[in-house]
């Protein structure tokens, strides 16, 4: 008997909600069993992974602390992907958000706060949107794969901070390490009930909420969902594609910039090496794993926020960080697996009643 899939008319509700679920699951399950084979009690680990994360209120507020960068760079990369331009290059958007935003302090120390946080959000969001522009002019002009062109603009932006940080900023009384002055009082992002959880909070949200009226209640949001299901329709009723295209990939990069801004005025107060664990990598699983839902973007970037402080948890078990990482991608592959049973359904020809069956 042949199993064959056939293509669904109109996503399931209950698939689209179950397949995730049903993934990330069998994800856990999948890494239990690596676990379990370095001699490690696979659900102990994972209650401490979680306890650690949400059993406290330092847990709670360092979780949250975690998901800010990635629900920013979720939200920046969903609004490329809506129109099905592949946005890889958050995390080197990211670096150049960070590394603008830190010129204005450096150059400009004695500025007032009202003055200062301004402009380094303008310049952090400014820099990401260019960086991500050159990409999709390439794109427009000569139909370049953005894919590439994205992620190779990561290591160029990663090495150019790099550079700075080991070269005309570092900081001459820091010991000869790789890291700017400290940034003035001025320069940093307030933060909530003397935890470390800052204003970019606050902003994520806000563009959580920007995003959705623009997606259901705007002509922009409908011209993106129609160019990202067909250029040929979308130029059939006239929607300028090339304007449009520059447009999202620039406030991709801008949102994405944000995210940098945010990190290095709200968390590290200076700019250094590795300012980023790779949040621009994982934002591309959680913006994947909401389905670029806005809202869902704020709950996959939590769940992620708990594996990361999880994962540092665990680490006093003796468990390796590599095995963060490895839960991480097997959750992304377990999702992308799952997507074909979201979009396909399975047909056993011959069985009675099959076709319904199996949803």
């Amino acid at each position: 008997m042949l199993v064959r899939f056939e293509k669904r008319l109109a996503p399931s509700p209950f698939m689209t909600v179950a397949v995730p679920v049903a993934s990330v699951i069998l994800a856990l399950m999948f890494c239990a069993v690596f676990l379990a084979m370095t001699g490690r009690h696979p659900f102990e680990l994972y209650g401490a992974m979680l306890k650690g994360a949400l059993g406290s209120a330092y847990g709670l507020s360092e979780t949250t602390v975690k998901a800010i960068p990635l629900m920013l760079c979720g939200l920046g990369i969903s609004l490329a992907f809506r129109m099905q331009l592949w946005n890889i290059g958050a995390e080197g958007q990211f670096y150049l958000g960070a590394f603008a935003a830190t010129w204005v302090p450096l150059t400009f120390p004695e500025l007032p706060a009202f003055v200062m946080l301004p402009a380094m959000l303008a310049l952090g969001m400014a820099a990401g949107a260019l960086w991500a522009l050159g990409p999709a002019f390439l794109r427009v002009k000569w139909r370049v794969n953005e894919i590439i062109t994205t992620l190779m603009l990561n290591y160029v932006g990663i090495l150019l901070v790099n550079y700075f940080v080991y070269g005309p900023w570092r900081d001459p009384k820091g010991f000869n390490f790789p890291l700017t002055a400290e940034f003035p009082p001025a320069a940093l992002l307030p933060t909530f009930g003397g935890s470390r959880i800052h204003f970019g909070l606050l902003l994520a949200l806000a563009l959580v909420v920007l995003f959705i009226v623009i997606f259901r209640n705007s002509r922009w949001g409908y011209e993106i969902k129609v160019i990202g299901a067909s250029e040929r329709a979308a130029r059939y009723a006239g929607m300028d594609i090339k304007r449009n295209m520059l447009l999202v990939m620039a406030l991709s990069g801008a949102v994405c910039g944000l995210a940098g801004m945010t990190e290095v005025s709200g968390i590290a107060g200076r700019l250094q090496p590795g300012l980023s664990p790779g949040y621009g990598y994982t934002a591309i699983i959680v913006a994947w794993l909401a389905r670029l839902n806005p809202v869902a973007i704020v709950l996959v970037s939590g769940m992620f926020g708990v594996l990361q402080v999880g994962g540092y948890i665990v680490q006093t078990f003796g468990v390796p960080a590599s095995m963060v990482a490895m839960i991480q991608g097997a959750v992304l592959f377990f999702v992308i697996g799952g997507e074909m049973f979201a979009n396909y359904r399975v047909v056993f020809p011959g069985v009675k009643g099959a076709d319904k069956a199996d949803g």
